[in-house]
């Protein structure tokens, strides 16, 4: 089990038995302080690539291509093939592997043009990309990796995978994320989310889910003691 020594921070809305008024660190923990907000902290552009570098679009991504006015050309939803390309009405193969969404835009606006289309305004938007993914583990039907789209939360992460098994503690279920290069854990019971006590977190590309017994758990063992995991999920920051 880490010490108090490896855990920064305990983020909990700790208004035990229904009690309001100011929160008070744990007694015992001086490297331990308590915040008002159960919310892991949402990660950031440069979590995802190197600064000041746009993403590029890799196989199997897919896109919303939008031509201003000529739904005749433009796609709700288009997966690139294994070699990041995708066809276009009229603009025809569009090999945009490596390339930029705004890139891509161009690329189609060119074509367009060549193809007689006057002053064609194209947008390139991502939906969602396989190489942004999510992990996960433990007690659910298939783990594995799975692409993260916008909307995702933790709930529909587990559904990705089928859903936990017959032997899932639902009371355990750890999700690690890594913002501006901070590493957070936060512990969830899931029968307290599908009853509404809390929100179903939102999940985001680079989270580790872990459902059931795990040793991640034993993060939050003697937190557990003081704080039920009824009300509010527990989250802590981890020293590396």
């Amino acid at each position: 089990m880490l010490g108090c020594k490896q855990v920064l921070l305990l983020s909990a809305s700790l208004l035990v038995a229904g009690c309001g008024g100011s929160v008070k660190p744990i007694g015992g923990a001086p490297n331990v302080r308590v915040v008002e907000t159960a919310i892991l902290p949402v990660p950031t552009s440069n979590d995802y690539r190197v600064p000041g570098r746009a993403y590029a679009i890799g196989p199997f991504d897919k896109l919303r291509i939008d031509v201003m006015g000529m739904p005749e050309f433009s796609l709700q939803e288009v997966q690139a093939d294994a070699g990041g390309r995708f066809s276009v009405p009229l603009a025809g193969s569009i090999d945009a592997a490596g390339k930029t969404p705004e890139e891509v835009s161009l690329v189609i606006r060119d074509r367009l043009r060549e193809g007689h289309v006057r002053d064609p305004r194209v947008a390139v938007n991502l939906l969602e990309t396989v190489s942004q993914l999510i992990t996960v583990e433990g007690e659910v039907e298939k783990p594995g990796l799975y692409p993260a789209t916008g909307n995702m939360t933790l709930l529909s992460a587990i559904a990705r995978a089928e859903g936990t098994t017959e032997f899932s503690n639902l009371k355990d279920v750890v999700v690690f994320r890594t913002v501006e290069n901070q590493q957070y854990a936060a512990l969830y019971n899931l029968a307290a989310i599908r009853r509404g006590a809390y929100s179903d977190p939102e999940i985001y590309a680079n989270d580790r889910v872990i459902v059931g017994d795990s040793p991640q758990r034993r993060l939050f063992r003697d937190l557990l003691q003081v704080v039920p995991l009824i009300t509010t999920p527990l989250v802590v920051a981890l020293q590396r």
